[in-house]
């Protein structure tokens, strides 16, 4: 085997923050009112996310990981601060931003096919044009037997893939994910973390990805945003140094262990404070005699 291949951490970190910023969040907050009261849900973040990075946003219920995704896909405005991507304030959604929400969503009365034309019909696509992109991002995905059925005929991994060529045929800067994969089965959940890395390897694009799963981000991930919760914070951001590309067997690894310790540590330190459901559980009394006979 040649040295060659050996993974540089290094050059490879040295590489993504030599390319341009894509999108930059400056002092950007999110403050909600609720009668008289109101809530900081994110407070002064910033953060820069170079071209074609894969970031993970990750942290306890209630940091603020899906108003973040949310800001940045155009769909609420913010509180104060700027978010911009490529120099330019997000003013409302754009289909330069692609989303994948977790919530399959997907016209149930349109097959996988039309789905996937929609965005460029939209931006005035010929229905030729349309359809031979829809095409080829529905090959990409591997579902090119199934582009006439509708979105009931289909298994929850299919349809988030059918979500995913729904966002990318509208070429985005940046793949928005939150939480794409949560309502999925484990062995469905992993093949899709695959496919998701495969895709981004091989097309020009930046992903930032929202779960609150610890692996999955790790896995993933170029960098991880830990957000603390009250008010949603930037507690750290890690650099994923394992090497690329990934597979599952990462996971059994000692480097892969030492950061899910450390992501764990990150994560779980403020949620046992947080959740006053966790903190008096009873010690509960023995209901019935166990018989000691085995």
């Amino acid at each position: 085997m040649s040295h060659a291949t050996v993974f540089d951490v290094n050059q490879y970190f040295q590489k993504i923050y030599a390319r341009p910023v894509i999108l930059e969040a400056k002092q950007l907050s999110q403050v909600f009112k609720h009668g008289k009261s109101e809530r900081t849900v994110l407070n002064n973040i910033d953060l820069k996310i170079h071209k074609r990075e894969f970031i993970c946003v990750i942290g306890p219920s209630g940091c603020g990981k899906s108003t973040f995704s949310r800001v940045v896909a155009g769909l609420d405005p913010y509180h104060s601060g700027e978010i911009l991507v490529d120099g330019e304030l997000i003013t409302g959604p754009s289909p330069e931003r692609g989303m994948v929400f977790q919530g399959y969503t997907l016209f149930p009365w349109k097959t996988v096919k039309e789905n996937v034309m929609f965005g460029p019909l939209m931006k005035g696509a010929s229905r030729m044009t349309a359809e031979a992109h829809a095409r080829e991002w529905i090959n990409i995905i591997g579902l090119e037997k199934y582009e006439n059925q509708y979105p009931h005929q289909l298994s929850g991994g299919m349809k988030q893939r059918v979500a995913i060529a729904r966002a990318l045929v509208n070429e985005p800067k940046i793949l928005l994910m939150d939480e794409p994969f949560g309502a999925l089965d484990p062995h469905t959940r992993q093949r899709m973390q695959k496919h998701l890395m495969d895709l981004w390897h091989n097309i020009d694009i930046t992903i930032i990805f929202v779960t609150h799963d610890m692996d999955e981000a790790i896995l993933l991930a170029d960098r991880i945003v830990a957000l603390k919760a009250n008010p949603g914070e930037i507690k750290e951001i890690i650099e994923v140094d394992l090497p690329r590309p990934r597979s599952l067997d990462l996971m059994s690894t000692p480097e892969f262990k030492r950061l899910r310790q450390h992501v764990d540590h990150l994560v779980h330190a403020q949620e046992d404070e947080l959740d006053p459901a966790l903190q008096d559980l009873p010690k509960i009394p023995r209901m019935t005699q166990v018989s000691s006979q085995k």
